[in-house]
């Protein structure tokens, strides 16, 4: 198992300032100059920014980010080019990510230190991934993949218009410029894609070569005698990357079921992409005196920390870091929220076990932290017997106020009081119909993000139901009690409201449809809340209130996000990897995210809108797998195979 946590860059400096990589015995940039070097050799190379004039969107995949030069003055041509694309998608891998005082000490006083302060603003832990940073209002998106290139790439999907190839030299660094990281570059190249490099060492020549790239060495600068550029045009019969999500040039609208938290956001993330959006929602507008109740309800949002660190915990982790990304762009006034701070009250290890499995796995401590049952209940503001594990991006949402925020981007409009009872897809339109078979919406693509409901339009489809769980949760509150210095969770949670006072839960009772509050659950929720962490209610029961809700959970916990498999399966498809099945041209689902939904879904909608727009999806591909509905298809088809002996 390759650990979650990854080691920084080692970076010394010279008296001239440049930035030296005694690992690799090599410089991260010329004497002459990073940002001369990222325009004549990189930008230049690739024909930029000629190339992407007048683009809706634009891909740059590049192996070795170093200290970030090329996509600094990458973002600065971008900036000053009137004719830049519409969006930039900017992939980046980094097997040793610099330090933060490593970055900022390379970009001070250079032409790009206001850019260079965005992003360091931005900069992720250093954990194994995709982080998905967004700057300029999500117009240039960086996709932050962290770890080994021979790892990393091939769990990439997206499809790269221009690459840049600045790896250590190659004999000092030949894992980045193996020839099977440079075929799986030539599987991930866009029609017309170009390459460029400062190595012309033949073994890169000919691995580009058998890539399905066309190279020319030309005339270099700042000490180099030469230079390579590149252009993809593959032999007939070379193998692109197998991606049933390829960029769908149709006109980008999109029907989204459901003005919830799931579909709310797979809106905004559709809105943001560009998409014109039409959200469906069968309950009427909320009232004002329906969204005072911002002030009585939050919920938390956290990553977790497992033994082997399964596929569970990274996407988890990947979904914590997103949502706190997000909401360091909102407004706290008018979405309430704090993201900086959340206990994970911690039953079984000890501390010592706890910070032991912190050194095995290498999670850094602006990640997570193991704190003794003093040090956790000093953070709290309460007293807590057992350990904890701290989050310092971990924390809670109101999510009233998040999901009014969601569904006001411009591009998207709600349609309230619109039930949908059918749906059906005509001439490459997708039409939701009411009740009396009258079209409330019609658009190319269509995203069921209505919970458990979804299936009961999956019927008039008509395609096989999924097996969702229904569970109801009641929490519960008081006004007067005394302040948590942050969220707690562990058996329960307990958060502090926005408005004041304390909110706390929640109970789970499956096959329960009552809608009513209930004496016996608030009483459960406050012996709960009184053994995670001393607190009580105030004795007046008057003075309780709370909400009752429903989570949806699918067979194996995770949730559905992406394209639903096809209806009628081609005679030969393969059904031993999700991730290769045909699809229903336009039918997505965004659903069954239980307890988890203010972490999972604001990444789970982004990755719904990539794979509708043909962007760089923001997960790896394991963890695309883990939550595509084809999964539950695969396991059927492997079990009958199982069965029948074949």
């Amino acid at each position: 198992m390759s650990t979650p946590g990854l080691a920084h860059a080692q970076i010394a400096w010279d008296e001239a300032g440049t930035a030296l990589a005694p690992d690799y015995g090599d410089v991260y940039h010329p004497r002459s100059g990073a940002q001369a070097q990222a325009r004549a050799v990189f930008l230049a190379g690739n024909g930029l920014p000629a190339r992407w004039a007048g683009r809706r969107d634009f891909v740059i995949l590049e192996t070795g980010l170093g200290l970030a030069h090329n996509l600094l003055a990458t973002w600065a041509a971008w900036r000053d080019d009137p004719a830049r694309p519409t969006r930039l998608h900017y992939v980046a891998i980094e097997a040793q990510p610099p330090r933060r005082e490593d970055l900022a000490r390379a970009h001070a006083g250079q032409p790009q230190q206001a850019l260079a302060k965005h992003l360091l603003q931005a900069w992720p832990p250093p954990l194994r991934g995709v982080h998905r940073l967004d700057f300029e209002g999500g117009a240039l998106r960086l996709l932050l993949a962290l770890g080994d290139v021979q790892e990393l790439l091939p769990q990439l999907v997206l499809r790269a218009d221009a690459f840049y190839l600045d790896g250590f030299a190659p004999d000092r660094n030949p894992r980045m410029w193996d020839a099977r990281v440079l075929k799986a570059l030539g599987r991930r190249a866009a029609a017309g894609a170009t390459a460029a490099t400062w190595s012309v060492a033949r073994g890169v020549r000919e691995g580009l070569t058998s890539a399905g790239f066309v190279c020319a060495r030309v005339e270099g600068s700042g000490g180099k005698r030469q230079v390579l550029r590149a252009r993809h045009a593959p032999r007939q019969g070379q193998r692109g990357l197998i991606d049933e999500a390829s960029a769908n040039e149709t006109a980008r609208r999109a029907i989204v079921v459901g003005a919830g938290l799931a579909g709310a956001c797979c809106a905004a993330a559709l809105a943001t992409q560009g998409c014109e959006v039409t959200v469906l929602e069968r309950r009427a507008a909320p009232q004002p005196q329906q969204l005072q109740e911002v002030q009585r309800l939050a919920g938390i949002f956290h990553a977790t920390v497992h033994a082997d660190d399964s596929r569970h915990a990274r996407l988890l982790r990947a979904g914590a870091l997103h949502t706190a990304r997000v909401l360091a762009t909102l407004d706290p006034t008018r979405v309430p929220h704090d993201r900086h701070s959340l206990l994970r009250v911690e039953r079984e290890l000890d501390a010592r076990a706890m910070q032991a499995r912190l050194q095995r796995l290498k999670l850094p401590p602006d990640f997570v932290q193991a704190l003794d049952a003093d040090a956790a209940s000093a953070r709290a503001g309460v007293t807590l017997a057992r350990p904890a594990w701290y989050f310092p991006g971990g924390g809670w949402i109101a999510p009233i106020a998040f999901v009014a925020e969601r569904l006001s981007r411009p591009g998207l409009r709600c349609l309230w009081a619109s039930a949908v009872a059918a749906l059906r897809r005509i001439h490459g339109q997708w039409q939701a119909l009411d009740g009396d078979g009258r079209v409330l919406a019609q658009a190319p693509h269509l995203v069921l993000a209505n919970a458990d409901a979804a299936n009961a339009l999956l019927a008039t489809v008509p395609a096989a139901p999924f097996a969702l769980a229904r569970e109801r949760g009641q929490v519960s509150g008081f006004d007067a009690a005394p302040t948590l210095g942050c969220a707690l969770a562990g058996d329960g949670y307990a958060l502090p409201l926005p408005g004041g006072g304390l909110l706390c839960g929640a109970t789970r009772q499956p096959s329960d449809e009552d809608p009513e509050l209930r004496l016996a659950d608030h009483e459960a929720n406050f012996e709960r809340l009184q053994r995670l962490c001393g607190l009580q209610p105030p004795a007046d029961a008057a003075l309780w209130h709370g909400r009752v809700g429903w989570r949806v959970f699918s067979a194996d916990r995770l949730p559905l996000a992406g394209p639903l498999p096809a209806l009628q399966m081609p005679a030969g498809a393969r059904m031993d990897q999700a991730r290769l099945l045909p699809r229903e041209p336009g039918l997505h689902l965004a659903c069954a995210f239980g307890s988890r939904g203010l972490t999972l879904a604001p990444l789970l909608a982004e990755l719904v809108a990539a794979r509708i727009t043909g962007t760089p999806l923001p997960l790896e591909q394991e963890l695309i797998d883990a939550v595509d509905p084809g999964r539950f298809q695969v396991r059927a088809a492997r079990a009958a195979s199982a069965a029948g002996g074949g």
